[in-house]
């Protein structure tokens, strides 16, 4: 093999290895602060600090009550099995940080990894850019996903449900 082959072999090499520990770090980088939110989803979620104003008050405000709607999430399967948030206080976030309203103690689930919220009467589920993912069924979420009544999550080795 001449020098130059070995050379290029070599540089090719490097750069495949530079690669893999730039993607490692950057996992390891979201997985830890969360993923980044772009300027225009910030300026369109409402602010809810400070003297808010009457539309303020409204937005903020829980969906309506209506017979036969979700009132809480459940975990029914995973090391949380009995855990639960009540969906009054939406949206709820799920993952392993302090700030979740379900703190999940799995190794598949990110700090931030995904979150429940009402639009009108029907309830979507979001991943927030977690690194292995959010299921609905067997299904990878991609966007906010409407779920409903028996709706089984899995966030990791977690599934959750909607109940009333």
């Amino acid at each position: 093999m001449s020098e130059l082959t070995l050379f290029l072999i070599r540089v090719a090499y490097l750069a495949i290895l530079w690669i893999f520990v730039l993607s490692a770090i950057s996992v390891i980088r979201s997985d830890m602060f969360g993923a980044r939110v772009p300027e225009a989803a910030r300026a369109a979620e409402p602010r809810t600090g400070g003297r808010a104003g009457r539309r303020g008050r409204q937005a903020a405000r829980p969906p309506t009550k209506r017979r036969g709607a979700p009132t809480h999430v459940v975990v029914t399967q995973g090391s949380n099995v009995g855990e639960r948030a009540d969906l009054n206080g939406a949206p709820v976030l799920i993952g392993r940080g302090s700030d979740a309203a379900i703190r999940l103690d799995d190794d598949y689930v990110s700090t931030r990894h995904a979150r429940i919220a009402a639009s009108g009467d029907q309830w979507f589920v979001e991943d927030l850019g977690s690194t292995n993912g959010t299921y609905l069924g067997n299904v990878r979420i991609t966007q906010p996903t409407t779920i409903t009544l028996g709706s089984q999550v899995r966030i990791g080795k977690t599934i959750l449900e909607l109940r009333k």
